[in-house]
């Protein structure tokens, strides 16, 4: 398995942001996002090949009882259902962080953290012709969104960059045809910077008391600033 990092930190992110935990995160995506702050993993993908038993053997030596895999997009990772079943084997909660764009195929979780793509995240003329296309074309896939909701604990996290992606997030929610408590649909300023995030907070506030959700911050940016290994 192409490994890009791994490391002991907190979640920054989501229904468990302040929970101490191990991060694996696997290189490699099938996305490009526009804003992406983890191009090492996705852009220009790099990392080590580990095996899944030196893998969990990293994992032992932090003493914690949370694992969230993240990437890049994880799920396209090669034996990443056989790392869950050795996660989960040895009692570890498990977060994956997934596009929601590959099928789950029953992989052990105990949280999915789907973060759909909005149309803001579709790349600029830094990206080929090629990519923008699959880009527009593979970041929603219903079906495969429904498939994650309806088999897991999960929660939704979408990117905020401007008001207008609201309308967009709502249609989605729409579309999918589930019944979706709204805590579970958490709301992010896009940005990479405290001074990006600082920047969209209040719009994001705004729109989660206008419409229920909640507010997602970005503890490891405050914290750490957009470096590896936070």
């Amino acid at each position: 398995m192409l490994i890009s990092e791994l490391f002991y930190s907190i979640q920054g992110e989501g229904l468990l942001s302040g929970q101490p935990s191990y991060f694996i995160r696997t290189s490699g995506c099938n996305l490009r996002c526009n804003w992406c702050d983890t191009d090492y993993a996705s852009w220009n993908a790099t990392g080590d090949e580990m095996t899944i038993d030196s893998i969990i053997a990293e994992v032992d030596l932090a003493k914690t009882d949370h694992v969230v895999i993240t990437g890049g997009e994880p799920m396209i990772a090669k034996e990443m259902h056989l790392l869950c079943d050795k996660l989960k084997q040895n009692d570890y909660h498990v977060t994956i962080e997934t596009a929601g764009t590959v099928s789950p195929e029953n992989i052990r979780c105990d949280l999915a953290s789907i973060s759909p793509k909005m149309a803001n995240s579709t790349p600029d003329e830094r990206a080929s012709e090629t990519w923008r296309k699959r880009h527009e074309r593979d970041r929603i896939n219903l079906e495969v969104l429904r498939e994650w909701i309806d088999s897991y604990e999960y929660q939704l996290k979408f990117v905020v960059d401007t008001e207008d992606d609201i309308d967009e997030i709502l249609e989605l929610l729409k579309q999918l045809d589930r019944e979706i408590d709204s805590y579970k649909v958490l709301l992010m300023p896009q940005g990479i910077t405290n001074e990006e995030i600082k920047s969209k907070s209040m719009l994001v506030t705004e729109l989660c008391k206008r419409y229920r959700f909640r507010y997602c911050d970005r503890l490891h940016i405050s914290l750490f600033g957009n470096k590896k290994g936070t």
